[in-house]
């Protein structure tokens, strides 16, 4: 498959501190839809997750996803951002997983934030894992 070309306008968008909406959907079929944290990087989505939290039991049953980043008020000609793909659930090495998640919280909390208890206690969690979303759809309004 060949990669989506998208647009520095679209990129701008996902790199504000925007919190995005991911849809799965469980091996019942029941949709699930949750507010998450995001990193735009490499064309794809980077979402820290813990292994136990239904949106990744969803994905392994289903690696299919969409995440819709809005805003109220158009911003560089875009009021949203929709993507559908397919996701990984990244594990290993934890040492690049802790990289990629300490990222995330940076673009949310800032360098000084992510040294704060809870921030530190999330980063350290043995239960962190990352969902890597490669987007096969984007529509944006």
């Amino acid at each position: 498959m060949s990669p989506l070309e998208i647009s520095s306008r679209v990129v701008d968008f996902l790199n504000k501190r925007l919190i995005g909406r991911l849809a799965t959907v469980s091996s019942s079929g029941q949709p699930h839809v949750v507010p998450v944290w995001f990193l735009w990087e490499n064309n794809s989505i980077w979402i820290s997750s813990y292994r136990s939290t239904r949106k990744v039991i969803d994905l392994e049953h289903n690696h299919k996803c969409a995440l819709v980043v809005d805003v109220e008020n158009e911003s560089n000609g875009l009021t949203a951002v929709m993507l559908e793909g397919i996701s990984e659930i990244v594990i290993k090495p934890p040492d690049e997983v802790k990289i990629i998640v300490e990222r995330i919280y940076k673009k949310y909390l800032g360098a000084e934030g992510i040294l704060e208890p809870d921030p530190q206690t999330w980063l350290n969690s043995p239960e962190n894992v990352l969902l890597n979303v490669l987007p096969t759809r984007i529509k944006t309004w």
